[in-house]
């Protein structure tokens, strides 16, 4: 069995995570239910950091905060000297509440409306990166209109596929992301940009996919921007300070998985910049990077408890839990894999096979299909391991099914960081059907 972070088993037999019982948290908070392990995640966050500093590389890492967003998760980042990537206004609206610095923010997104934008300008955050021209256009209305400055990078696609799942690849050319680097478009947003009273260019940015494993599809999309940005600089004398490489950078799921130590990843994309900055008589940009994924994804175990089972001769044998694909999509959109232990039978052996079922009412509604687990009861509690990327962010009340419960855990304490739904917050903002039918 692979445990993750803090994950041990205890006299009892039962997992814990940062030193508390899986099986009390379930007890005490009800499942479904999200426990981080925030120790995992500072011990990430703090690799990354100190391999620019080991390295003497300027760099701002910022937490990719789509992969889990929440006001308890932004405080931890700022407490990490992390800066903070969101993709929409609601996101940049709960890390203002957070208290995150505004200046360490930057905004993505490909179609932010005319308000986020507004939104970005008065909270005076500290980059936005540039999706298209008809944002180019708002931005300049909205700038002008408030005599303010912003900063920004313009988001290429620079024709680099990474060896990832085809859903979440977005760096080649076939892309609803940035501009493209190699028919002139990029070139086209430069001149419309580089000269504006208040938009200040700061450089280039790029995402090539998500879940990588290998460092040769980082170093080739630095190298085409590098020779973007050189040609940029022999032309029109252009100055890049920022160079942002993405994130993308993968994590264990199952024992396939092979991921890289996170100063792997960085340590090749400076020698990068750094070669192409020295043949091109450039001065080192600071080069960012933004992990969202790799800093909470395996920090992240879902706790659920088995309820019914069926089984299908000579075919499958079933157990069903409290939740599903309504708070972990990722089975049935990407086809994910995770391993799962018996929280409360740790220490026993896995003797079984099972199909994991959620409650929903979707015949696809399976978070684990062929999973090796010990022997299970109703009442048990089940573990599926690394679910803390893309699970209570992607969660819907699908079958009006309410949200869990997060909680973080970490030297043997516990706290709540989202409380559960009730089925009260799920009719709150219904309204009584009033047409006049007569």
């Amino acid at each position: 069995m692979h445990l993750y972070g803090t994950q041990k088993i205890n006299e009892n037999g039962h997992l814990t995570i940062g030193g508390v019982d899986a099986v009390e948290l379930a007890n005490s908070y009800g499942t479904p239910l999200f426990v981080y392990d925030l120790e995992l995640i500072r011990d990430r966050a703090r690799g990354f950091i100190e391999t620019f500093k080991k390295l003497d590389v300027k760099a701002e890492v910022a937490y990719a905060s789509k992969a889990f967003s929440c006001v308890a998760i932004y405080q931890l980042a700022q407490e990490e000297n992390l800066s903070l990537d969101v993709v929409s206004g609601g996101e940049l609206y709960t890390a203002i509440k957070s208290g995150f610095p505004a200046e360490r923010i930057h905004f993505h997104g490909n179609n932010k409306s005319y308000a986020e934008l507004e939104l970005a300008f008065d909270t005076k955050i500290g980059c936005i990166v540039v999706d298209n021209y008809y944002e180019i256009d708002l931005l300049k209305q909205i700038s002008e209109i408030k005599q303010q400055s912003m900063r920004i990078l313009l988001r290429v696609t620079p024709g680099v596929e990474a060896h990832t799942h085809d859903f979440i690849t977005t760096g080649q050319a076939d892309s609803k992301f940035g501009f493209d680097l190699n028919n002139g478009q990029a070139d086209e947003a430069f001149q419309q940009v580089k000269d504006h009273q208040f938009l200040q260019l700061l450089g280039l940015h790029c995402h090539i996919g998500s879940q990588i494993f290998e460092t040769d599809g980082f170093s080739l999309a630095a190298e085409k921007l590098m020779q973007k940005i050189g040609a940029w600089n022999k032309e029109y004398g252009f100055e890049c300070t920022v160079l942002n490489l993405g994130g993308g950078f993968g994590i264990r799921y199952t024992e396939e998985d092979k991921p890289l130590e996170p100063q792997v990843y960085v340590e090749e994309m400076i020698k990068t910049v750094q070669a192409f900055c020295a043949k091109l008589n450039l001065n080192l940009p600071e080069i960012w990077i933004e992990p969202g994924r790799s800093l909470v994804g395996d920090a992240g175990t879902s706790l659920y408890t088995v309820g019914s089972q069926k089984t299908v001769p000579n075919v499958r044998e079933y157990i069903a839990v409290d939740g599903g694909m309504s708070d972990n999509i990722r089975p049935a959109l990407y086809d994910a894999k995770y391993e799962a232990v018996i929280a409360n039978k740790a220490n026993e052996q896995k003797e079984s096979t099972y199909t994991v079922a959620g409650k929903l009412c979707e015949s696809g509604d399976k978070l684990i299909v062929d999973a090796r687990l010990q022997t299970a009861e109703p009442g048990d509690t089940l573990a599926i391991f690394c679910t803390g990327a893309y699970g209570y962010s992607m969660a819907s009340n699908y079958n009006r099914v309410p949200r869990p419960a997060v909680v973080f855990v970490e030297n043997g304490q516990h706290q709540l960081a989202i409380q559960r739904e009730s089925y009260e917050n799920i009719v709150q903002n219904d309204l009584p059907f009033t047409l006049n039918r007569g």
